[in-house]
């Protein structure tokens, strides 16, 4: 496959990854301040779609497209910069996996929540807590990764 093709369906793969996260968690985050079970419910249901559609698309595409793209380019994988854009890759997946289960939840709570006519329970607000964390070093991760894909840095 032609390099610029792979360059283009890597930039692809990792624009959607980026503004699938973003996206999701603007969501998620204000759906949760509403408050209401309904709204984060749903929310939640279409945060799920768009994380098994999306970004589990583009997760699976990314390494695969990276590897043909660093092998056209001539670029070894223990190149410094690529060996810790997998690393922080890896991180970032440690970090989305668990977020993934927890919005499953967290869709689940508020549903009950409706379908019981009641408030949003305790393990919702703990479980929104840890989602909420997870978020900051996965997203730092992921920029650190477009970082490192652009300036491709020297390291001594």
């Amino acid at each position: 496959m032609h390099e610029d093709v792979l360059r283009l369906i890597h930039v692809i793969g990792a624009a959607v990854l980026f503004g699938t996260g973003i996206g999701i968690a603007f969501f998620m985050v204000m759906a949760h301040r509403t408050r209401n079970p309904a709204i984060i419910s749903h929310v939640a249901g279409i945060v799920v779609l768009a994380d098994a559609l999306f970004t589990a698309s583009a997760v699976i595409a990314q390494p695969i497209s990276g590897y043909l793209l660093a092998r056209s380019a001539g670029w070894s994988l223990d190149t410094p910069w690529i060996s810790l854009s997998l690393g922080l890759y890896v991180l970032t997946g440690l970090f989305w996996l668990p977020v993934v289960w927890i919005q499953v939840q967290l869709r689940n709570l508020a549903a009950e929540a409706v379908a019981s006519k009641s408030e949003l329970p305790v393990r919702y607000y703990r479980l929104y807590l840890i989602w909420f964390i997870c978020g900051f070093p996965a997203f730092a991760a992921v920029i650190g990764i477009l970082w490192l894909m652009l300036a491709k840095p020297h390291f001594s």
